[in-house]
Formats: structure tokens, C-alpha cells, sequence
């Protein structure tokens, strides 16, 4: 949220759990998805990005602050659903 709070209010940022992800959506709309936390993982922990067609890349994490060096790739993503 923090990232991309400089775009739109927090309260439109919300998250999703399932089995083998946690989606941030925008809208808590699955049609909107922001990025997707892949931590379930025993080694590895991935957080997966979306290009402009929604096609997701895994990047590799080796700790939860790694998030931050992707934040202009979320903004990104936030900013294609506003326009």
C-alpha cells in the first residue's frame, strides 16, 4: 500500500489469499490485479509483476524489503488501471 499510495487512496488497495498466492488488487476488483506475493514457498520467495496485457513475471526475493527495488514496476501497473 505504501508504495502506491502516492497514486491512489490506500482504501482502494486490497489483499486477496488463496492457496498458492496473496493478490493486491485495486478495487479488490481480480480484474485489477497490482502484484501477487508468492510466499508459500519453503525456500524461495517470489513476487509476481504484470506487464500491460496482465501476462504475470516472477521475480525472486531474498527479503521482504526487495519489494521496494520493484516499486516503480507497481506504480506502473497502478498507473495503466487509472488511465
Amino acid at each position: 500500500k505504501a508504495i502506491v499510495a502516492g497514486l491512489v487512496d490506500t482504501s482502494r488497495v486490497a489483499m486477496r489469499d488463496t492457496k498458492s498466492y496473496c493478490g493486491v488488487l485495486l478495487d479488490d476488483n481480480n480484474r485489477r490485479p497490482i502484484c501477487r506475493l508468492r510466499f508459500n514457498a519453503k525456500t524461495q520467495k517470489y513476487l509476481g509483476l504484470f506487464d500491460d496485457e496482465k501476462n504475470e513475471t516472477r521475480e525472486p526475493l531474498d527479503s521482504l524489503e526487495d519489494i521496494y527495488k520493484h516499486a516503480d514496476h507497481i506504480r506502473g501497473t497502478v498507473q495503466n488501471y487509472l488511465t
